[in-house]
């Protein structure tokens, strides 16, 4: 069965390689896509911003157009109520994705606000836990039917 989905990224994220590597890897974004690309099963939208209303807009879309949503809301999990609540207005299915594992890290970055409003959570896994997030998705789309 094909489904589309859409994979959006927040702040700092087209920065990796580079950024925290330490943290992060150094894998790019633009890798990642490329992964995602090849082990889609259908038509896949992927997009990073670092404008918290430019996200937003990027989810009203998907939840528009897309059959399951993942997202990795980078600094934004943190902060943002707009995301949040954008969040709760999509139907089908949302895995937030984080490369590090988010609850192992500083006070700051351990609670994710978004957490409450998607249907799983995927942290830790490297840049590998987008190829998660995709497997994952699908099933779940899967079995909706």
């Amino acid at each position: 069965m094909t489904h589309k989905i859409h994979i959006l990224n927040g702040p700092n994220l087209n920065k990796l390689g580079k950024r925290e590597p330490e943290i992060y890897g150094y894998t790019t974004l633009g890798e990642i896509e490329q992964w995602c690309s090849k082990a889609a099963r259908g038509p896949l939208e992927f997009k990073q911003t670092n404008h918290e209303g430019a996200l937003i807009e990027m989810i009203h879309q998907a939840e528009d157009e897309a059959d399951g949503l993942i997202i990795n809301p980078a600094g934004y999990s943190f902060t943002s109520v707009g995301v949040f609540d954008a969040l709760k207005i999509v139907e089908g299915p949302v895995i937030e994705l984080h490369i590090s594992n988010i609850h192992a890290r500083d006070a700051l970055h351990q609670h994710s606000l978004l957490s409450a409003a998607v249907t799983a959570v995927i942290c830790g896994l490297g840049p590998r836990g987008y190829l998660t997030a995709m497997g994952a998705m699908y099933e779940m789309l899967d079995a909706r039917g």
